[in-house]
């Protein structure tokens, strides 16, 4: 099967600049991220693998065209990046962390359309909401040459396409602890005792997310409704939406009480990735997403993310394939090797009232 890869291209030029004329900042973008972590010039293009000159010439190119500095030094001294070239580096972050689930999800669909339809081997149909978990069992089925057609969705989409035949695993998550019931109660509606079966992925650990060493002194979901707090969410359907919710009502303020809290992002990456770059001061999310973007974790509560699947599929192939998967230590090691997760019960095949 083939595998495809999207991702995002920028243009830097004037807006009546066609894609022709404009000029193309993947490459300085890795230069200014490889300066940002050499401190200099010379070093980060020999760790490109080009010449000096090459690199300055990147350089001046785009500060040509933005009209301003984007490092500062030269050949023999150390060089460190202006606010702007930092700017661009995470805007290029909070891009990747937004597009790349809706990108990967378009290639996998592009994978099944130009597939050869005369192989014998169906594609895995997972639909689920972003997650680490998720993308450890995906790689792993890959590097065994099962091939996987991936829809990122939400929580509630997930589900709703497993009830009518759309796919054959719906990835959702549901808080451990007095939230579960209420939680479970919006994902049932789909879900068919008679039916259908959960199998545990993981258990991992939800959260605030604030800015490095926290200087807004958040400590709780109080602090959300404090002046000068801006927060940033989830989309309506997702599991951490939800959460959201819940959180907010325990501790009793409604959204209106929240400064950006119908701001959304797609990913917990990209929740992280918006307040890494000082665009919000906290969100909810997984430990791993905190952890990546250098972000500190404030944790709340832990929840079990299940995969839902039809009792008719579970013997045969490709679900069999993916559950022996599940059931494998490598697997199991990937996903407790991910920060604020656990696997111990990686692969357990649930009914729902095992399950709730």
């Amino acid at each position: 099967m083939l595998h495809i890869q999207i991702r995002p291209q920028w243009l830097l030029g004037p807006p009546v600049a066609d894609a022709a004329g404009g000029l193309n900042i993947t490459g300085l973008l890795a230069l200014l991220a490889a300066v940002q972590d050499t401190g200099s010039l010379s070093q980060a293009a020999r760790t490109l693998g080009c010449s000096y000159r090459h690199a300055w010439g990147q350089v001046q190119a785009a500060q040509a065209q933005f009209g301003q500095a984007l490092v500062v030094g030269g050949r023999g001294k150390g060089a460190t990046l202006t606010p702007l070239a930092q700017k661009l580096i995470w805007a290029d972050k909070r891009i990747s962390a937004r597009l790349s689930p809706l990108l990967a999800s378009m290639a996998s669909e592009l994978e099944g359309d130009l597939a050869n339809t005369g192989s014998p081997q169906r594609a895995l149909r997972l639909n689920a909401s972003h997650g680490f978990a998720v993308a450890a069992l995906v790689d792993r089925l890959e590097s065994r040459g099962l091939p996987v057609d991936l829809r990122y969705r939400n929580s509630l989409e997930s589900v709703a396409a497993l009830s009518r035949g759309a796919c054959d695993l719906a990835g959702f998550h549901v808080p451990i602890g007095e939230f579960e019931q209420h939680a479970a109660q919006r994902y049932l509606p789909w879900l068919r005792a008679g039916d259908h079966r959960l199998v545990h992925l993981a258990v991992r650990r939800q959260g605030l997310f604030v800015a490095a060493g926290n200087p807004k002194q958040i400590t709780g979901l109080a602090d959300l409704a404090r002046p000068g707090v801006r927060f940033v969410n989830r989309p309506e359907g997702s599991g951490t939406r939800i959460l959201t919710e819940l959180l907010l009502r325990q501790a009793g303020l409604q959204p209106r009480d929240v400064t950006g809290y119908d701001d959304a992002e797609f990913t917990h990456s990209a929740v992280a990735a918006f307040i890494a770059s000082g665009m919000a001061d906290a969100g909810i999310g997984v430990q791993t997403a905190a952890q990546r973007f250098g972000l500190t974790f404030i944790p709340l509560l832990r929840e079990r993310y299940f995969l839902a699947v039809p009792l008719a599929l579970l013997d045969e192939s490709p679900v069999r394939d993916a559950l022996q998967m599940l059931g494998t230590p490598a697997l199991r090691a990937d996903i407790a090797a991910l920060a604020g997760y656990e696997s111990a019960e990686t692969g357990r095949v649930l009914t729902l009232a095992e399950a709730f």
